[in-house]
């Protein structure tokens, strides 16, 4: 039984699972990426709670891993909670966004993806590729050298969702789901809503090898990973000009349509009071390139927050590595 089975004692469990090993003070940043104020002190507590627990154990010099208790117990675990987690941190991440397409500056909420060294020049070229297409620009930020890995973070759809929000625009999020898309999205060959996912849609499509990326690059109808939400249609046109002006800014495609307009819709028309915009976000886009070609050792769809000033377009942040 997990340690005072709270949601975040899960959640630590999920981290240490996707990351292992992984050190405490490695731990500490991801958990605050997740949205909890936690201290490294609280995060070795409640190691040695696991431990004790027989849910996780030390690697010399690299710190925790998940016992094969852990991970039946992770399995079998708190289910609900873990999908109310990824709905608050949605919540969380939109409401922290103050990105302002018009003026381009503010803060994001990012997707990551990590490469090991022989992966760098490799995940570029495809990531070019990406950005000289009608889904550029594609912003990102790197750190870390080469002889380390590095990481690469783009702006998430999620964004979006913020920037409407700072405007006072509520958008209530539909679904994630595949579309094929050759320029326009033409439609939808899948949609989940998530209620009864164990894990977020991004990380979920991604794993499962859905996405096709790279048929688009290479002329063809792709499938790509989208969401789309719907806000309310009196604010239709300010709504249109926010995400024109984002997609301009951080690049992906946007699809929008009135309730009485035809499709593509991922369940229906929705009802005669609201706009359902679709967005094809950069970060989704690039991981499921990368992941395609295996060339992502790791990630992570809702990672946190940061600066539009971290990022530059894919050809110069390519230069310094």
């Amino acid at each position: 039984m997990v340690p005072n089975d709270d949601r975040r004692t899960y959640d630590l469990l999920r981290l240490i699972g996707e990351h292992e090993p992984i050190g405490s003070i490695r731990l500490v940043e991801q958990m605050q990426r997740h949205g909890y104020s936690i201290k490294g002190r609280t995060i070795r507590l409640m190691l040695s709670d696991l431990d004790e627990a027989g849910l996780t154990e030390k690697v010399a010099g690299k710190g925790r891993k998940l016992t094969d208790r852990g991970r039946n117990e992770l399995r079998r675990g708190d289910v609900s909670g873990r999908l109310e987690s990824v709905r608050e941190q949605i919540a969380t991440l939109t409401s922290r966004v103050t990105y302002d397409p018009t003026d381009d500056v503010g803060e994001l909420v990012v997707g990551t993806v990590r490469l090991s060294d022989d992966a760098i020049e490799p995940a570029f070229d495809r990531l070019e590729a990406l950005h000289e297409s009608g889904l550029g620009p594609i912003l990102v930020s790197a750190t870390g050298e080469s002889g380390d890995g590095i990481e690469l973070a783009f702006p998430s759809s999620i964004s979006l969702d913020g920037v409407l929000l700072s405007h006072g625009i509520d958008s209530r999020l539909i679904t994630a789901g595949l579309v094929e898309y050759d320029g326009e999205i033409k439609r939808y060959i899948d949609a989940i809503s998530g209620e009864d996912a164990t894990m977020d849609v991004i990380s979920l499509l991604v794993e499962a090898g859905r996405t096709d990326v790279e048929r688009y690059l290479d002329g063809e109808t792709g499938v790509f990973i989208v969401d789309n939400r719907e806000f309310p249609l009196t604010r239709f046109e300010e709504g249109r000009d926010l995400a024109a002006a984002t997609r301009d800014a951080i690049g992906g495609a946007i699809d929008l349509r009135r309730p009485r307009e035809s499709g593509p819709f991922p369940a229906g028309n929705p009802s005669w009071d609201f706009a359902s915009l679709t967005y094809v976000g950069a970060s989704e886009t690039a991981i499921s390139l990368l992941s395609e070609h295996g060339l992502g050792t790791e990630w992570e769809s809702l990672a946190g927050i940061r600066p539009r000033s971290e990022f530059e377009p894919v050809p110069t942040a390519r230069r310094r590595f």
